[in-house]
């Protein structure tokens, strides 16, 4: 497991974190400090009584969403990933894969649980343990029994409105597996014309090697271009002598 881990202040400065009671703002942080490399903590009471948390602080993080619970007693960090991205090569794969199978990876980088029994992917095999983009199924039965559409017109049962086509993804990256339609690849070319193979390169090894999946590969791109930048300025290191200043 990694032995650094960093909070984004999106989540930890916002008013609904900073209006929760001291102790349980410091559970939140010794629980992120404790989990996996995938957010996960498996040890959440022992950490509650190392802290002297109490159980009113462990219900405030749940009620607020800042935790996701399982039945087992495991948490995983719902925004974990938007706190923490971890290169492939030092990441540790998480034990509780059966928790993970559960969740799902939001455009925003953060979790959310599926409903039960939709924890199977698009092509009808068994969820192996990745994070896959929208496997809910949709519940069509009460439309079917009313005979109306989403906006109250009547339909007729057998012959349902039909759908509109979805764009095509095609598959880009050395493995075959960034998904992208011809409108997102050609934002991707505008908004990053210097390198964006490279970008796709590095999403497609990383999907590959850890196994995630996710909903909207541009977006994940994005969201990777705007963490760089961030960590590259807070790399910064301030001039110590005049030749530091002037060269």
């Amino acid at each position: 497991m990694a032995q650094r881990r960093m909070f984004s202040n999106t989540i930890t400065d916002s008013d609904l974190f900073m209006d929760m009671p001291k102790s349980a703002q410091l559970l939140y942080f010794h629980l992120n400090m404790h989990a996996d490399d995938d957010g996960f903590v498996g040890n959440t009471k022992s950490i509650m009584r190392m802290t002297g948390s109490s159980d009113d602080d462990l219900k405030i993080l749940l009620a607020k969403q800042y935790l996701i619970p399982f039945e087992n007693g495991v948490t995983v960090i719902k925004d974990w990933h938007i706190h923490n991205y971890i290169r492939s090569d030092r990441k540790h794969p998480t034990k509780y894969t059966n928790e993970l199978k559960q969740l799902e990876l939001n455009e925003d980088a953060s979790y959310s649980k599926l409903p039960f029994g939709s924890q199977v992917p698009t092509n009808g095999q068994p969820n192996d343990g990745h994070l896959v983009g929208n496997c809910h199924t949709e519940d069509r039965l009460g439309k079917d029994r009313l005979g109306k559409d989403s906006k109250g017109k009547y339909i007729e049962p057998d012959n349902p409105k039909p759908k509109k086509a979805k764009p095509v993804r095609h598959k880009y990256g050395q493995y075959q597996n960034v998904l992208l339609t011809d409108e997102q690849l050609a934002k991707l070319k505008s908004e990053f014309p210097k390198d964006w193979q490279d970008r796709i390169e590095r999403v497609s090894g990383y999907v590959q090697s850890s196994g995630k999946h996710y909903k909207d590969y541009l977006a994940t791109i994005r969201n990777w271009a705007k963490r760089d930048q961030q960590s590259n300025q807070s790399n910064k290191v301030a001039p110590q002598t005049r030749e530091d200043w002037f060269g």
